[in-house]
């Protein structure tokens, strides 16, 4: 059976089956515990205990389980769990082996994967939980030989006798370890002491998808299952006014056809589900369908419409008095508006989702970014209890923020509810880069005013667009303060600016659209680091300063000041001399840290090139600096494309672009070399997915004003059309 084919009963069947084992759970944040709790072996297939978040197990073969309560798209979670409980465990990290936990959110608490959390969130609790089975299986193994437990020691799975150097294995140990009274407190190793934490070590779910034995959500299959595609309107929230469903009743293994709607946010969509034996024989009835919709009661947005809107929002916002004071007290000032568009997530895995309905329960599999919300979203549209829904995570090819959307699972449940069978929903490409939700397109107008030294004196940003849930917050958040300033958290911008400016102000007005729109890779950061990192550099040139010597005037904390130094190093920025084409960009979110340097030259043909990328990450303390590279290399391939080659746009209330050939991606062709580095400090462990996006776009564009004095303030744009 393979590791994703287990079930959690399965598991605790079979862990019951070979004997005791040391099973460990770390409670919830809000029980005020963060050390681990000892637990005897599994009764009956059943933990006791409550509130448990995670749980590892010691099986008498010395095999460690990891029950990983984090969906794995491709950012490492399989490595970099199992990574730093086998550090403080003092296991080889062969011997862990990690299975996705089923939505639970009394056992296995919060389980979204987004904000760059996996790390940063779990690291202490695996670490203590780690060390803490530990020191139980120590004391085992001390009690054993009758001699003090600080004369043994853990090494490779194994506990031994520093004097004789007698071995007992962890399996032989796990039964009396598992009755031992947990320690109240435990020892972590000093990073100076690690064996396996901050090395590079290849990753345990990669072989698994070189092999094709990884379970992705397409790949999954239940007994008696059927597929499903649904015809959907290319035109935002109309309704179905009727269909014929003659030609597609006559294609071989249809078996149903019906209306079902989707929900998003606080709407409906509505489509027509082709249910058959097979993908392919839905698709083929889904062709033949005739539907008939109707007009939405609303103005069809298109992209023209809808830039005007925000143009005409941006002269909305009113001033702050006090900011307003300042700035014109300014020696020089400066004001610009940049303009990014939307865009799709575009997963390389379409969206899908398995369901089995039954009249009080529903079981889900699939790639699932956010179990939690998926299973609370489903007991309370279907009005069953919590704890007869269970969700079950594959792996994702992608996510993006796209498959934390409730949406697609819930048109799994519906539709094996309506047929009385396990069902498989499956989301064409069309389907998938038409219906939404879209990261939304923003338009920044900022003002900067310098002092009579070349300082920033005043500093404002002010943000046009379709604000995330606007269905919840119409307006945007940020009321002006005591002193007269809108001080709203501004995503992407450093936050020691804050320090080093003395006056600043942010804003916004909502643009409203039937157009749906949610998170997309490092969320706002991705367009809000594009205008304001433009824009200290354009106020960099406005002082007559260097732009990385005028970054570092501006950002007095330490650690800033170390990332700067450390970027110039790489850059060899003080020598660069008249050798033009350079451009940094430093932008930071959920709490990572990355700064970009671009060059850009002109090739034979004199179009403006990338010659190389060099990023430099902060992200404190870390775990696998190979997963940290990857996911930087991926989140500039990523902003590359958003930058230079693909956007959505909008006609007639449709999206445009539909498929790769109308939203291409880079090709291999048109990646630069990239250079990934790490800054070493003892910070807080932070983000690293998400970070690693936001700086690119300003610095290719700072790299290119460097090169041909033009300024790039709208996204996206051709290399070749730079002259």
């Amino acid at each position: 059976m393979k590791p994703q084919d287990i079930s959690r009963r399965d598991f605790l069947s079979q862990v019951a089956w070979s004997g005791a084992a040391l099973t460990l759970v770390a409670y919830l944040p809000a029980s005020g515990r963060t050390l681990p709790e000892i637990i005897n072996p599994v009764t009956n297939g059943i933990l006791p205990g409550t509130e448990l978040m995670s749980w590892i197990s010691i099986a008498p073969t010395g095999r460690v389980t990891l029950m990983c309560n984090r969906s794995e798209m491709g950012q490492g979670t399989f490595q970099a769990l199992p990574q730093m409980l086998a550090e403080e465990l003092e296991v080889r990290l062969d011997d862990v082996e990690i299975l996705f936990a089923p939505a639970n959110p009394e056992k296995y608490g919060p389980q979204p994967q987004e904000g760059s959390f996996s790390v940063r969130g779990w690291a202490p609790r695996l670490l203590r939980t780690g060390a803490c089975a530990r020191e139980m299986l120590i004391e085992a193994a001390a009690t054993e030989w009758n001699i003090p437990r600080h004369d043994c020691y853990a090494e490779n799975g194994t506990v031994i006798d520093r004097a004789t150097q007698t071995k007992l294995t962890y399996g032989a140990l796990a039964e009396k370890a598992s009755k031992l009274k947990p320690p109240t407190e435990v020892t972590l190793k000093k990073r100076a002491d690690y064996k396996i934490i901050g090395k590079p070590a290849p990753r345990k779910d990669i072989p698994l998808k070189t092999n094709g034995s990884a379970i992705f959500g397409l790949d999954k299959k239940l007994p008696g299952m059927k597929y499903a595609v649904i015809e959907r309107s290319r035109r935002f929230r109309e309704t179905v006014k009727g269909f014929d469903d003659s030609e597609t009743r006559k294609i071989p293994g249809v078996s149903h056809v019906f209306k079902v709607k989707r929900p998003v946010f606080s709407q409906y969509c509505e489509g027509v589900a082709v249910v058959a034996d097979s993908l392919w024989a839905a698709m083929q009835g889904r062709k033949v369908l005739k539907v008939n919709w109707n007009e939405p009661d609303f103005e069809c947005p298109d992209t023209t419409s809808l830039e005007k809107q925000m143009r005409e929002n941006l002269q909305k916002i009113g001033g702050q008095p006090k900011f307003e004071t300042e700035y014109n007290h300014c020696a020089q000032k400066l004001e610009a508006v940049y303009e990014t568009p939307y865009q799709s997530h575009s997963c390389m895995e379409p969206l899908n989702c398995i369901a089995d309905a039954r009249a009080d329960s529903i079981e889900i599999w699939g790639p699932i970014q956010e179990a939690n919300w998926i299973q609370a979203d489903l007991s309370q549209r279907f009005n069953i209890p919590i704890d007869h829904v269970a969700v079950h995570m594959t792996f994702l090819g992608g996510g993006f923020g796209r498959k934390a959307f409730p949406d697609y699972p819930y048109e799994a449940a519906l539709i094996s509810k309506e047929i009385q069978a396990p069902i498989q929903v499956v989301w064409t490409r069309e389907d998938d880069m038409t219906a939404g939700p879209f990261r939304p397109g923003a338009f920044y107008a900022l003002k900067g005013g310098l002092n009579a030294d070349g300082g920033i004196h005043a500093f404002q940003a002010n943000t046009a667009t379709q604000w995330i849930g606007q269905e919840w917050s119409p307006t945007p958040p940020g009321p002006p303060d005591a002193a007269g300033y809108n001080t709203g958290d501004f995503e992407g911008l450093l936050h020691p600016y804050r320090q080093g400016i003395p006056h600043y102000s942010f804003g916004g007005v909502g643009t409203h659209s039937p157009i749906p729109v949610m998170w997309w890779r490092s969320v706002s950061a991705s367009t809000q680091g594009f205008a304001c990192e433009s824009f200290i550099d354009e106020l960099a040139h406005l002082a007559g300063k260097d732009p990385l010597a005028f970054r570092r005037q501006h950002l007095p904390s330490p650690r800033y000041q170390a990332l700067i130094d450390r970027m110039a190093e790489l850059t060899q920025w003080q020598s660069r001399g008249k050798n033009p084409g350079w451009g940094v960009a430093f932008t930071e979110c959920f709490t990572g840290i990355c700064g970009h340097a671009v060059k850009v030259a002109r090739n034979a043909e004199g179009k403006i090139r990338i010659e190389k990328v060099i990023a430099l990450m902060d992200c404190g303390w870390y775990v696998n600096p190979d997963i940290i590279r990857a996911q930087v290399e991926g989140s500039i391939v990523m902003a590359l494309g958003a930058a230079t080659t693909h956007a959505t746009t909008f006609e007639d209330g449709r999206a445009a672009q539909q498929n790769f050939d109308t939203y291409p991606m880079p090709r291999i062709a048109d990646i630069p070399p990239i250079e990934v580095h790490i800054m070493e400090n003892d910070e807080k462990p932070g983000g690293v997915g998400e970070p690693g996006l936001p700086p690119f776009a300003p610095a290719l564009a700072n790299a290119i004003f460097d090169l041909t004095g033009q300024r790039v303030r709208r996204l996206p744009f051709s290399l070749d059309e730079i002259s």
